[in-house]
């Protein structure tokens, strides 16, 4: 195993010059727990936490090390520990406007959360069951592309819809770029092609719901049953969390895997320009409008409207790109 394995590059040795002569070394934050993180150097893994000059130089927790990140660790070898210093710069990440925090001295109050760093593509992991849902997709692909990462959508549990092509033909005119596969997580052969995804030294993260299948999906992947599995509620069609934290897979063949705990909320963190590419079409029709600050509701000489009427896309797209849309303008002046 080297570095080069797990993602090290020129650029990332580059940043590191600066922590070298201070006996540190580079390691990859490969799982996160509540109160430590294991890591990954050439000398093998360590279990570390991060300094207090770390934390209270810190302007949020978006600041502090997640599973991704490329860290300058000093060392405790004999005690299989050690003590991360340094961040160094993310090239991507996956983050969200924290939830469950949400109300502070009467306000909203916000506070951006890093999901997964260093990521060259993540998987969106949709149940083709009661989980289907176009407008989750569509959060799901602006905080991907927002993040700096690509994606790809996967289509899971094929076998429990009776209209699998309708569903993906619906997926595929919201994904614009994003490639979209279909298949059934608990046939091997299907999983077999997502691998084209996995590059040697190139991250690939699982993100969805709970019960999605990312769990089955990485055990077929790393050909051996390294995640639990739990069934779904037949009833409220929502998975457990098998998995509870964030975690690196290394596969023989090269590439790594980055699985995530289901999640439930999925509020945005990021800026307007970010709808640009998971809503290019309608974008792009923004343009024609007669009034350059058209809100895209009963304006004259709307553009997006008028291929409403045409059919371009359906009434439920626009509205939710106006709900995200509003969601981040409301997120910039808080913030």
């Amino acid at each position: 195993m080297t570095l080069e394995d797990y993602g090290w590059n020129q650029d990332f040795a580059r940043q590191f010059s600066v922590f070298t002569a201070q006996g540190f070394v580079p390691a990859r934050v490969i799982r996160g727990e509540k109160n430590y993180f294991r890591v990954i150097c050439e000398a093998g893994e360590l279990t570390v936490r991060f300094a207090g000059k770390l934390r209270h130089r810190a302007g949020g927790r978006q600041d502090l090390p997640v599973v991704g990140d490329w860290v300058a660790v000093e060392p405790q070898l004999e005690q299989e520990r050690g003590i991360i210093h340094g961040i160094l710069t993310r090239f991507s990440s996956f983050a969200r406007n924290l939830p469950g925090r949400r109300k502070g001295k009467g306000r909203e109050r916000i506070e951006q959360q890093v999901i997964a760093a260093n990521v060259e593509r993540i998987l969106i992991v949709c149940g083709l069951d009661q989980d289907f849902s176009l407008r989750r997709i569509e959060r799901y692909l602006t905080l991907v592309t927002a993040g700096g990462a690509d994606a790809v959508v996967v289509l899971n549990k094929a076998d429990l819809s009776t209209t699998t092509e309708l569903q993906r033909r619906q997926v595929v005119e919201i994904a614009g770029d994003a490639p979209v596969a279909l298949l059934c997580a608990r046939e091997q052969g299907q999983v077999e092609q997502l691998r084209t995804y996995l590059k040697p030294g190139e991250t690939l993260a699982l993100l969805g719901s709970s019960g999605v299948g990312k769990s089955t999906i990485i055990n077929v992947l790393l050909g051996e049953d390294r995640q639990k599995i739990a069934e779904v509620s037949s009833t409220l069609g929502k998975g457990r969390h098998t998995t509870t934290h964030r975690e690196l897979f290394l596969l023989p063949e090269g590439g790594i895997l980055m699985d995530n705990p289901g999640m439930r909320e999925l509020h945005l963190w990021g800026e307007e320009e970010d709808l640009a590419e998971s809503f290019a079409d309608i974008e792009t029709l923004a343009l024609q409008c007669r009034f350059s600050n058209c809100g895209h509701r009963s304006e004259p000489g709307c553009a997006v409207l008028a291929a409403l009427e045409l059919r371009q896309f359906d009434a439920q797209r626009l509205e939710n790109y106006l709900r995200l849309k509003e969601e981040l303008s409301q997120l910039q002046r808080r913030r």
